[in-house]
Order: structure tokens, then C-alpha cells, then sequence
């Protein structure tokens, strides 16, 4: 009888630990940043974000060893002039993917500890209200890159009428 209830039990936990993780399945992909001039104490970086599970999930925080800060944040268009915004969480649905990218939402790192150089990578925490953390590593693209070179990025300083200046 004891033997028979132990068995249960186990057969339920597992059950139970096995729903959680489908529905909390989260991945990041596509991590990058660009490069930042010397003495810089901002800079951005970019994830997609897709949820492998059945129910919802929200990015709720992340965090870096390269910046003092690390926020959400997102672009808003106030009477025709951008404006970043911070926001407090970033939904993402069962199935969908939600891409953080410039001009969007996007990962703000604030008191940079040094410049972010081109070809060099660090450690990004994405923390997820369900999945919890997810680290993932950035690489760090060209200045002004529209996308990391692997993803077919450009820099924006090639591209007519954007000399970034």
C-alpha cells in the first residue's frame, strides 16, 4: 500500500514537472550588440526571444557584468520625435516569438564598465516571470550595425542618408 503510494506520488510530481517545463520553455537566439566608442557609458543589445510552451511568459528583468544597468526598454513616437522608454515587463505568447531590435524593444545597458569592442562577446541574464533566468552570450557587432554580420547586417553608415552622424 505504501510502496503503491510512493509510486503515485512520483507519477504525479513527474507529471506535474513535465507540464511546467513545456509551458515555461523559453529560448533566446540572435543575441548581439553593437560596438561602442571609447569613454561611452551606453549601449544596447538585441535578443529574440521565443516561447516553446503552452502558456504565456513575460520578460520581467535582465542583468550583465558589462553594464552597472541593465534595463527594458522600449521606442516610442511622441509627436514625431523617437523617445526611449523603460518598461517593466515584455510579453511573450505560446508559439511566438518577440524579436528585441533597434527601433523596438531592446535590451538599454546604462554605466557601461568598458566600451563594448567589435568581435568580443559577454553574458546576458534574460529572467522570465515563468522560465526564469536564461543566460545567454552577446556577440558584439560593428558600430552602427543595423543586425550582427552573421544575420546580414550592415552598418548604417553604408546605407544612403545614414551617416550616424
Amino acid at each position: 500500500m505504501i510502496r503503491t503510494s510512493i509510486v503515485a506520488a512520483a507519477l504525479i510530481c513527474g507529471i506535474a514537472l513535465g507540464a511546467a517545463a513545456q509551458q515555461s520553455g523559453v529560448t533566446v537566439s540572435d543575441a548581439w550588440a553593437r560596438a561602442t566608442p571609447s569613454g561611452a557609458k551606453t549601449g544596447a543589445a538585441y535578443v529574440t526571444v521565443k516561447n516553446m510552451g503552452t502558456a504565456p511568459d513575460r520578460l520581467v528583468a535582465v542583468s550583465t557584468p558589462v553594464a552597472g544597468v541593465a534595463q527594458l526598454h522600449t521606442m516610442i513616437d511622441d509627436n514625431g520625435v523617437m523617445k526611449m522608454r523603460p518598461v517593466t515587463a515584455i510579453e511573450v505568447k505560446p508559439g511566438a516569438s518577440v524579436t528585441l531590435k533597434p527601433g523596438g524593444f531592446h535590451v538599454m545597458l546604462m554605466d557601461l564598465k568598458q566600451p563594448l569592442a567589435e568581435g568580443q562577446s559577454f553574458a546576458l541574464t534574460l529572467t522570465f516571470e515563468k522560465a526564469g533566468p536564461v543566460e545567454t552570450k552577446v556577440i558584439i557587432a560593428k558600430a552602427g550595425a543595423a543586425a550582427p554580420a552573421a544575420m546580414g547586417g550592415v552598418n548604417m553608415g553604408d546605407m544612403p542618408g545614414m551617416s550616424g552622424k
